[in-house]
């Protein structure tokens, strides 16, 4: 996605960084999902790991949304278990965020209640037996419900969190979501 847009929009994609810094939309692209947890192959954000100033820059901007989503769940199905449970929980923080959102809609509510409850039924089999076909094509599907609902409702602190501590310390940005959602949960109670 970066690649793209510094395609059509020319300098170096720091210039980009933040919210809808470019002029023009990328390069048609056809995005391939390999797991069940980014949304990064429908939505118009896309994070990327300046590893000279160690950290996530995000850039959020519809001209970087791909042409093109494809999720495949047996693409899915060699995945780490640490990697499906990261994925999951990255998943599931989109779709919580979203949901408490200042920009949630009865839209990106349905969307993302819908994700919880799968995420829910369906990660922890995803987990322990990774060739669990229906559990893969489930979560899937549920990481795009919570990619159209975050897509459009935004996120909050627990990835605003997460991408300096996944940038600065070079840790798993799932992981770090896993960490941080109950501590952000406790403190907007």
């Amino acid at each position: 996605k970066g690649i793209g847009l510094v395609a059509t929009n020319g300098g170096r994609i720091q210039d980009y960084e933040g919210l809808d810094q470019s002029k023009k939309p990328m390069l048609p692209m056809i995005a391939v999902n390999t797991t069940a947890g980014t949304a990064s192959e429908m939505t118009r954000f896309t994070i990327i790991t300046d590893e000279r100033r160690h950290v996530k820059m995000a850039i959020v901007d519809w001209h970087i949304t791909p042409t093109v989503s494809i999720n495949d769940p047996e693409l899915m199905v060699s995945m780490p278990r640490d990697l499906t449970a990261a994925t999951g929980m990255d998943a599931l923080t989109h779709a919580v965020e979203a949901y408490v959102s200042t920009a949630a809609t009865p839209v990106t509510d349905s969307a993302a209640l819908a994700a919880i409850e799968l995420i829910a039924r369906y990660l922890p089999r995803a987990v322990a037996n990774g060739e669990d076909l229906e559990a893969r094509e489930q979560m899937a599907y549920a990481q795009f419900m919570a990619g159209m609902a975050f897509n459009n409702a935004s996120l909050g602190y627990v990835h605003a969190m997460a991408h300096q501590l996944g940038g600065l310390y070079d840790l798993p940005h799932g992981v770090c979501n896993a960490v941080l959602l109950p501590h952000v949960c406790r403190f907007n109670l």
